[in-house]
C-alpha cells in the first residue's frame, strides 16, 4: 500500500517505459520491508536540473539515471564520488542533508559482480574490450580491479580511444593493469585474442531493435576458433542470449550476459540508499527476469 509516509525513489532518462528496474526494486523493498516504491521518471533533456531540484524538495530518497543523462548529470551533482568524477558519469544519486545530489557511479560494481566468482582465474591473464564508449568506461575501470597483466581497448577512432585511455590511466599507479589500443578490426582482435581469456561487448551489435538483431560483432567466422577456457561478456540482455553468447555457448565458453551488471548496480544502488548491506539480490534478478521474459522488454542501453 501507497501511504501518506510512502518514500519515493525512481529511475530518470528518456525513454524509460520499458525499463526493469521498478519491478526489480520493488520486489526488494517489500522484501527489505521498506515503505518506499520505485518509479520510472521520464525526464528530457532540458528538464533535467528542474526535476532534480523538485524531487530533491519532495524528499525522494534517491534515484538511478540511465541515458541519456549520465554525464550531463554529473554536472548538476553538488558532490561526486571519486569514481563518478573519473568516468564523467553517474548512475546513482543520494540527497545531501543540506541541499543538493551526491553523484556516485555503480555502473562498474555491477559488471565486476560476476567476474569475482572467479578472481583468481584473471590473475596475470588479459582482457579485451569492445568499444569505447559510455558504457566502457564503466567496463575498464571494473576490469582494472582485477588482478588482469593487460586490458586490451578496441575502437574504429583513434582519437576517441586515445582520450579514452588517457582518462582511464588518470590516478593509477605504475602497478596497475596496462591498458593497450587496439583498432576494431578482425586481424588486431584476432591477435589479442590468442593471449586473453576474457572478451567483453560493450556495443550494441546484435542488440534486438538495434539493425540486424542477428548479427554480432565484427563477423562470425572471427569467433568460431574460440577456446572453451574463453569467458564472454556481453552488455546487451535482450536477445537473451545475444547471437555472439549463443555462439560462445556451443564452443563451451563461460557465457555473461548485461542481466546480471543492471541486477548488480541496482542491488549496489539500493545499499547507499537504505544503508543496509544486505540486499536480496537473487530475488532481485528472479523478478528481472520474469518481467523480461513476460513482457520480451525492449534494450534499454545496457544498464539503468
Amino acid at each position: 500500500m501507497i501511504s501518506g509516509t510512502t518514500g519515493l525513489i525512481g529511475l530518470l532518462g528518456q525513454p524509460v517505459s520499458h525499463s526493469l528496474s521498478p519491478v526489480m526494486h520493488n520486489a526488494a523493498l517489500k522484501a527489505m520491508d521498506l515503505d518506499w516504491r520505485y518509479m520510472a521518471l521520464p525526464c528530457e533533456k532540458e528538464d533535467l536540473e528542474a526535476v532534480l531540484d523538485g524531487l530533491k524538495a519532495v524528499g525522494c530518497r534517491g534515484l538511478n539515471v540511465t541515458i541519456p543523462h549520465k554525464q550531463q548529470i554529473a554536472g548538476l551533482c553538488r558532490e561526486l564520488s571519486p569514481l563518478a568524477r573519473r568516468l564523467g558519469a553517474v548512475n546513482t544519486l543520494t540527497p545531501l542533508k543540506n541541499d543538493g545530489w551526491h553523484g556516485h557511479n555503480t555502473d562498474a560494481e555491477g559488471f565486476l559482480a560476476p567476474l569475482q566468482e572467479h578472481l583468481e582465474e584473471w590473475r596475470g591473464s588479459e582482457a579485451v574490450v569492445l568499444g569505447c564508449g559510455g558504457s566502457a568506461r564503466a567496463v575498464v575501470a571494473g576490469l582494472q580491479q582485477l588482478p588482469l597483466a593487460a586490458i586490451h581497448v578496441a575502437g574504429r577512432r583513434p582519437d576517441a580511444l586515445e582520450t579514452f585511455l588517457k582518462d582511464l590511466k588518470a590516478d593509477q599507479s605504475s602497478e596497475s593493469v596496462q591498458l593497450i589500443a587496439t583498432a576494431l578490426e578482425p586481424e588486431p582482435i584476432r591477435r589479442v585474442l590468442k593471449t586473453s581469456k576474457l572478451v567483453v561487448n560493450s556495443t550494441p551489435v546484435g542488440m534486438q531493435g538495434h539493425g540486424n538483431d542477428k548479427a554480432m560483432p565484427l563477423n562470425r567466422d572471427l569467433w568460431a576458433p574460440l577456446d572453451p577456457s574463453m569467458t564472454l561478456y556481453d552488455l546487451i540482455y535482450t536477445p537473451r542470449p545475444t547471437p555472439w553468447l549463443a555462439l560462445g555457448r556451443q564452443l563451451g565458453c563461460r557465457t555473461i550476459d548485461g542481466l546480471e551488471m543492471l541486477v548488480q548496480q541496482g542491488a549496489a544502488s539500493l545499499r547507499r540508499w537504505s544503508g543496509r548491506t544486505e540486499v536480496p539480490v537473487e530475488l532481485m534478478r528472479e523478478a528481472a527476469l520474469r518481467s523480461l521474459n513476460s513482457k520480451q522488454a525492449q534494450p534499454e542501453g545496457t544498464t539503468d
